[in-house]
């Protein structure tokens, strides 16, 4: 049951991996086993937000309820991406994506990652090897930061 809520702890936005491995090493479960687990559930709606987050913002920009925010949305990812695109460069795009996810502070992370790249029409392949790449980065430190808060000694 461990092995399962871990994964899908890791698959729900603002939480993902970041909850998912402090969780897993609290239950006794190994680094590596909970970094895998955390990162396949993580990585596994990627794909869907990348091609379908926009087009869901787009056809409810012009609704009466929810048009305001999503239309926000849709802005706020091009502005953002615009100024992050003009200051990284091409090449600086993938770092400054990989950083950040992989920098677990909040409001970041693989949903949030992936919804800039989709917004901006990024390349999905870098862009999902840069999110892979950052939750990872973020496993890794979410990781260590429990072992050494000795999480790993209350599954004991």
């Amino acid at each position: 049951m461990k092995y399962i809520l871990t994964f899908l702890i890791s698959m729900v936005p603002l939480v993902e991996l970041r909850g998912a491995v402090p969780f897993a090493i609290s239950r006794g479960i190994p680094l590596w086993q909970a970094l895998t687990i955390g990162v396949i559930g993580n990585m596994l709606p990627i794909p869907l937000i990348f091609f379908f987050a926009r087009h869901i913002l787009a056809w409810g920009a012009d609704k009466p309820i929810i048009g305001s925010f999503f239309t926000w949305c849709l802005n706020k990812g091009h502005k953002g991406g615009q100024k992050l695109e003009k200051a990284a460069g091409d090449k600086g795009i993938f770092w400054a994506l990989l950083l950040f996810v992989g920098i677990p502070l909040p409001g970041t992370g693989a949903w949030t990652g992936t919804l800039a790249a989709s917004i901006l029409d990024w390349d999905f392949k870098r862009s999902v090897l840069a999110v892979m790449l950052g939750v990872i980065l973020a496993g890794l430190i979410m990781g260590i930061l429990s072992l050494l808060l000795g999480l790993d000694t209350f599954a004991h």
